[in-house]
């Protein structure tokens, strides 16, 4: 066989290998063509789409505008008796948000986006405007309930928030800096937070995220996303004023029960178990002989109280209410609020290293 035909030889070899390998690898081929769509299908399965819960949530958050009279005082100079001073006050307009919970106007709002109002006005998502009466107020749990006289309204349902977890996606919608209808996205960064925002009787267990809020965002909604409310945005914290992420929002289920006895009363109905309590630190923990240190230390039960009455001691822990684990003091007041005077409570507590369980019948 000359050169060129050992040439020719090889390039039909190639050939022929080349459509052999086509045509029984080309399944093989396919089949990774269909193994790569269905990994693409499941990540735009698992893709979080905001959408309806924003155009949800959208609708049934409302701008309030409170009018106030502020005093403003003037110096003039009074040739017979010097410097003078006269008061002279201006009506002065704040800005905040609210959540309509009700498709017959019922709105909820923060206290302080409404305090001292003269003058209340409710502006809708679709521009139509009302002037809202005060209902009620609670200093502290900084909520208010506002009504419109309106119907067939958009408004949100409530969530249970002691199903949240940390980590899970939220908005925040509201009317930052006079900006109408913001919404921004953002998770659950912790719950049951304690700012020291609130005076001395307040109950504090918010709701951490890092969805922006800024000042306007107050009264507004925390929403999950199937656009159902899982708290009010009441505060930030920040040493400029503005958001440096981290936001808190109330409990809806803290909101509800305040609500609902805003309504119902006027004032908020409080129960209560009548102890002292402390957050269990490492120090207690070891001078209880205790194996962690999870759990609210009671420091005192006081006298005729409904936890003296269950059998509830000072110096033990409790570790569960309703069989929900408590570690820190505002998770236990969040659950507790959650509850009327009269309700009955099972109370899980460690005494001598033991579990024990009494059942409490809340006071007023």
């Amino acid at each position: 066989m000359n050169k060129k035909n050992s040439i020719l030889f090889m390039i039909l070899g190639a050939t022929i290998l080349f459509a052999f390998q086509n045509f029984f690898f080309q399944p093989s081929y396919a089949e990774n063509e269909n193994l790569i769509t269905e990994s693409d299908n499941v990540i735009i399965q698992n893709t979080v789409n905001f959408e309806k819960a924003a155009e949800k949530a959208i609708k049934a958050v409302v701008h309030i505008k409170s009018k106030y009279l502020e005093d403003e005082i003037y110096r003039y100079y009074d040739p017979f008796f010097g410097n003078r001073y006269f008061n002279n006050p201006r009506e002065k307009v704040a800005s905040g948000s609210g959540v309509i919970i009700s498709e017959n106007g019922y709105i909820i709002t923060n206290m302080h986006v409404i305090n001292d109002a003269k003058e209340i006005e409710v502006v809708l998502n679709d521009k139509r405007t009302y002037t809202a009466e005060i209902l009620g107020s609670d200093v502290n749990s900084d909520l208010a309930l506002l009504k419109i006289e309106a119907n067939e309204l958009p408004s949100l349902k409530f969530a249970n928030s002691n199903n949240l977890k940390i980590g899970q996606w939220v908005l925040a919608v509201g009317n930052p800096f006079n900006l109408s209808s913001t919404v921004t996205a953002g998770i659950i960064s912790a719950k049951s937070r304690e700012i020291n925002i609130l005076n001395d009787g307040g109950i504090e267990a918010f709701i951490q995220t890092d969805a922006a809020i800024n000042p306007g965002n107050s009264g507004g909604a925390l929403v999950n996303t199937q656009g159902e409310l899982i708290g009010i945005n009441t505060a930030i914290h920040s040493n400029t004023g503005s958001y440096t992420g981290y936001g808190f929002a109330i409990p809806s289920n803290m909101v509800k029960k305040i609500i609902k006895d805003l309504k119902e009363y006027g004032e908020v109905r409080r129960a209560y178990i009548g102890i002292h309590i402390l957050d269990l630190n490492s120090r207690i923990a070891e001078e209880l002989e205790l194996k962690s240190a999870n759990g609210v230390f009671i420091a005192k039960v006081l006298k005729n109280s409904a936890a003296e009455k269950a059998g509830i001691k000072s110096y033990d822990v409790i570790t569960k209410i309703n069989n929900r684990e408590i570690n820190t003091v505002s998770q236990l007041n969040e659950i507790i609020i959650q509850f009327n005077p009269g309700d009955e409570i099972k109370c899980t507590v460690l005494r001598d290293n033991k579990e024990v369980e009494f059942n409490i019948s809340l006071q007023n």
